[in-house]
């Protein structure tokens, strides 16, 4: 029985999310469409998302942000990795962050996940 828990707590541990380091804020230069967001790497239900991320020489411009059946765009904030994680000022609040850690990223595909778990998938415009 012992055996047989070892075993799917192995199989368990491989589903997990692994972080990945951010180098620099270079790997993330340019407009990202978040296509999703979910509560947890192995929640099945998604939040379909519209926003534009657009990452540009220390600021993030996030954009078609819904809200009441409308839209709105945020201010640019400023924007940084330290220690292999993005942080992103708070709007009006430049000494808070949001931080997120590098989940997996290729040239058409990003995928961050936040302090609490929960997950965001981009796609680069």
């Amino acid at each position: 029985m012992k055996k047989y828990w070892a075993v799917l707590l192995l199989a368990m541990a491989g589903q997990s999310y692994a972080d990945v380091p951010l180098q620099s804020g270079d790997e993330i230069q340019g407009s990202w469409k978040l296509e999703y967001t979910k509560k947890s790497a192995n929640a099945q239900d998604t939040i379909k998302r519209e926003d534009t991320w657009a990452f540009n020489a220390g600021k993030v411009t996030i954009t078609h942000i819904p809200r009441d059946g409308t839209y709105y765009d945020q201010a640019p904030v400023n924007y940084e990795v330290e220690n292999g994680k993005l942080k992103i000022s708070l709007l009006g609040r430049s000494d808070k962050f949001d931080v997120f850690s590098l989940v997996e990223k290729d040239d058409k595909t990003m995928t961050l996940k936040g302090k609490f778990g929960d997950i965001y998938h981009f796609n680069k415009k």
